[in-house]
């Protein structure tokens, strides 16, 4: 099943994204090394779902508004409190070594599309199961 919804989900990225599909591996920061933008992460939730057959509640994949409340940011950072509600509600998010340098604007950096491989794999078991 992992390499059938890897597969999916590189052309998902590579179309919404305008990218090749060789260029779209498990690594790859959406932002840093394919280019997305904040309002790219609604169109790919979309065709996630579409694709998928499934429905991703907000702030499910991506933080939407969490990191605008004020427990949780100071200064532009990721407070400890911050990073634990992030590992808690991202599960799929490397927490560990975003909390190295906490930077609320370098966050989406660490959303890979094995990322949303893991996300998309955790659903769909979770849909079988129900």
């Amino acid at each position: 099943m992992h390499e059938e919804v890897y597969e999916k989900i590189k052309d998902i990225l590579a179309s919404a994204l305008g990218r090749d599909p060789e260029e779209i591996c498990p690594e790859a920061s959406l932002t840093r090394d394919l280019g997305a933008e904040s309002i790219d992460f609604i169109d790919i939730i979309f065709r996630l779902e579409k694709s998928f057959d499934i429905k991703i509640p907000s702030g499910e994949l991506f933080p939407g508004n969490i990191l605008n409340q004020e427990a949780y940011v100071k200064e532009g950072r990721v407070t400890p409190e911050g990073l634990a509600m992030l590992k808690a509600k991202l599960p799929y998010l490397d927490i560990e070594t975003f909390s190295s340098d906490p930077e609320v604007s370098k966050l989406a950096e660490y959303f890979t599309v094995q990322m949303i491989v893991s996300y998309i794999q955790d659903r769909l078991a979770k849909e079988v199961k129900a």
